[in-house]
């Protein structure tokens, strides 16, 4: 119960009760200017400046325990001893100016009924955690409109406003504010004559700004305000053409050896060429030793690859390599100090889905107002575009539509976004993704732990529907595997790690600075994860999940599959145009694990060459099979046959024991089966390679809601 008292005894200028010193925080202190600061018969008296506002009253009594009254003072008292208990910092308090028009909008919005007391409060309180805009708070929220919030930000800087939904630009005079310029202010030229620009703005430029922007037009300007959302959508009509280039060409044109637009160099088609020469001579001159001597080489490859695989499930089985990330440190972060953060959402034929992904995407805990979503959609899926148009979603976050061009991939749509992110950091997430709520936040804290060459910082994944199949337990259980263990240990040892095509987040410059991501290779994550470690980068696993949808139909396993695979394949012809260069910048460990990491999918395609030869064998005894296994080589690839097998059950068994997910184990014994279908995705993305290289095998998810992923 909250009393009210004009009469003070003890008073605030007394002093501060050391036990209340930190009883409310900072923030809401200096936004409600209030201060605990003694307690009289079991009943903290609060210092208010007006102590007769129920928001007030509310915001002190949920976070006191006990009875409270809130007593009458001046501002300036109430400033001192909040000074006197948080020192302040310049950069962190609340200048009178900004004060005042807070204030002012918040009376502005409620006098006329646009918001209710209850709103009002939940967007006082986010303020007083990050100190960012009330307007854009509210609006982040979804109390207002941004409509609503322009006309009342023209009342206030008196500011004539301007309609940007149907408005055509003049492509020159819009131009005139270079591309940089206008993503960094958020402004656009949309008229001029010979002595003065009209330039729509997001929001009033300050002192500094608007000396950058005149200088950059040569000319003076007037600033007319505009809807957000209208203006993001003008900027990226404006400059679509030039983010298409760049997304699509920066990387082959910079860096061309590290692209994959050339499936297979020259050099690697003479080394090929002559390697089949050898081969056939071979053959002809000595048949039975050339044939003896290939099964002896893909039996060593067997064997290196599984225990490989082995030894690094060893080593992280039982322990926990992840930089980990406490509750306590996530609830110690001041959200004032958080940066923009970029998330980059690509989106294809998957409109049923939309809004269950802007509810998990705002279920982050993280402040709206420090959130920058691209939704990359593609120019050709009117629906998904039309949908999220018609959903009028709040200004975090941004449509993004890609022009149709060829490669029509995931990464050129990310190279697309990449550009307009505003993030100091950026993650990808996937439409059916479920990541952690915490998970940003554990990201940053992860980047400030670890050393500074890591510029990523890579989630765990794994399935929300394991259990709704056989197909689905087998995927989850190979997740598991791979990023409970593998990949963990893999980032222990320094490897270079393949990532996930999900939940991966980079410093935003870095990335830049790496070309981004490969828009030929379709499995881009992979490429981008070694690219990084070439050049002296690492990549950081955190304690952190996201749950995807895993397939649960054979025909679109095997589209997914295929096309990792034949990324995979990709990325290994890529970075081994030049080996010695690979192993002078990865170290001949480095050189080995990902030698290793991607002969998994050259493995997969001797199975069915293996499996034939010996059910060949057991059904006609033939004795040509019998005589490509002599001696040491039959026992070798016999051990194998037990070997293998049982270190690719032991492994799905780990991942999902490592998990906790003991109700998976029981389908790990049939893990063989998942094998065959590997080899058969495998051998589909492999003949794809040299059939149709950067065609993006596209797979049904959230097949209940109708959507894609």
């Amino acid at each position: 119960m909250t009393t009210i008292q004009t009469r003070t005894n003890p008073r605030l200028t007394d002093g501060v009760d050391p036990k209340l010193r930190f009883l409310i925080p900072e923030g809401i202190c200096r936004t409600f200017r209030v201060m605990p600061y003694a307690a009289v018969d079991g009943t903290v008296l609060v210092a208010a400046a007006d102590a007769d506002d129920n928001i007030t009253a509310h915001v002190v009594a949920e976070r006191i325990d006990r009875p409270v009254s809130l007593v009458r003072h001046t501002v300036n008292e109430i400033v001192a001893a909040i000074d006197a208990v948080y020192p302040p910092q310049e950069t962190e308090v609340e200048s009178p100016e900004a004060r005042r028009a807070r204030m002012q909008m918040a009376q502005m919005l409620t006098r006329s009924g646009l918001i209710t007391d209850d709103q009002l409060q939940r967007a006082m309180l986010e303020y007083s955690r990050t100190g960012d805009p009330l307007g854009d708070i509210l609006v982040s929220h979804e109390a207002i409109t941004e409509d609503v919030l322009v006309a009342a930000l023209s009342e206030m800087y008196q500011m004539q406003r301007v309609g940007l939904a149907e408005f055509t630009p003049d492509l020159e005079v819009a131009r005139r504010l270079p591309e940089p310029l206008a993503q960094e202010f958020q402004a656009v030229p949309v008229a001029a004559t010979d002595d003065l620009v009209l330039l729509a703005v997001a929001r009033p430029l300050d002192t500094e700004q608007a000396a950058e922007v005149e200088e950059a037009l040569g000319s003076p300007f007037r600033q007319l305000l505009a809807n957000r959302t209208e203006l993001d959508q003008l900027i990226q009509r404006v400059h679509a053409r030039h983010y298409a280039e760049v997304s699509t060409r920066l990387l082959m044109e910079t860096r061309p050896e590290d692209s994959a637009h050339v499936v297979i160099s020259g050099g690697q088609k003479a080394g090929l060429v002559m390697t089949l020469i050898v081969l056939v001579v071979c053959g002809v001159i000595w048949p039975l030793e050339t044939a003896i001597g290939v099964v002896a080489f893909c039996s060593l490859l067997y064997l290196v690859v599984s225990f490989y695989k082995f030894r690094l499930t060893l080593r992280a089985l039982g322990t926990h390599l992840e930089t980990d990330v406490t509750d306590e440190e996530i609830a110690a972060l001041d959200e004032r100090h958080l940066p923009i953060y970029t998330i980059l959402v690509p989106l294809y034929k998957e409109a049923a889905i939309v809004p269950r992904l802007v509810r998990d995407i705002n279920a982050l805990d993280y402040p709206r107002t420090r959130l920058d979503v691209k939704l990359l959609c593609e120019e050709d899926d009117e629906e998904t575009v039309d949908k999220i148009r018609a959903m009028q979603l709040p200004p975090h976050f941004h449509l993004v539509v890609v022009p149709d061009s060829q490669p029509k991939t995931k990464p050129k749509a990310c190279n697309y976004g990449l550009q307009l992110a505003t993030g100091e950091y950026t993650v990808i997430f996937d439409a059916e993704d479920r990541p952690d709520p915490d998970q940003l936040k554990k990201a940053i804290i992860a980047f400030t732990r670890v050393d500074d060459n890591v510029v990523c910082v890579q989630a765990k994944l794994n399935h929300f529907n394991q259990d709704q199949n056989m197909l689905t337990a087998w995927f989850a259980n190979e997740y598991s595997m791979h990023f409970e263990l593998i990949l963990p240990a893999m980032g222990a040892a320094e490897s270079p790690i393949p990532l996930g095509g999900t939940s991966n987040h980079f410093v935003t410059a870095k990335l830049r600075e790496l070309g981004a991501w490969d828009p030929f290779n379709v499995t881009e994550d992979a490429d981008l994860g070694i690219r990084l470690h070439r050049e002296g980068y690492r990549t950081a696993m955190i304690d952190s999940t996201t749950l995807e949808e895993a397939n649960s139909q054979i025909p679109n396993w095997i589209r997914q599959r295929s096309r990792w695979i034949k990324g995979y394949i990709q990325t290994w012809l890529v970075h081994m145009r030049h080996p010695f260069a690979l192993l002078s910048q990865t170290g001949i460990r480095g050189f080995m694990s990902f030698n290793l990491t991607m002969a998994s999918a050259f493995v997969l395609l001797l199975n069915p060459i293996f499996w034939a030869l010996t059910t060949l064998y057991v059904f006609t005894q033939a004795g040509i099979i019998e005589s490509l296994f002599p001696g040491v080589i039959f026992y070798t690839a016999s051990a194998l046959l037990f070997v293998g097998n049982f270190v690719f059950v032991y492994l799905s068994l780990a991942g999902s024991l490592q998990r906790g997910e003991f109700g998976l184990t029981r389908t790990a014994l049939l893990a063989p089966l998942y094998w065959g279908l590997m080899s058969w995705a495998a051998w589909k993305g492999f003949i794809q390679l040299f059939t149709n290289p950067f065609y993006w095998e596209k797979t049904t998810h959230g097949l209940d809601e109708g959507s894609n992923s």
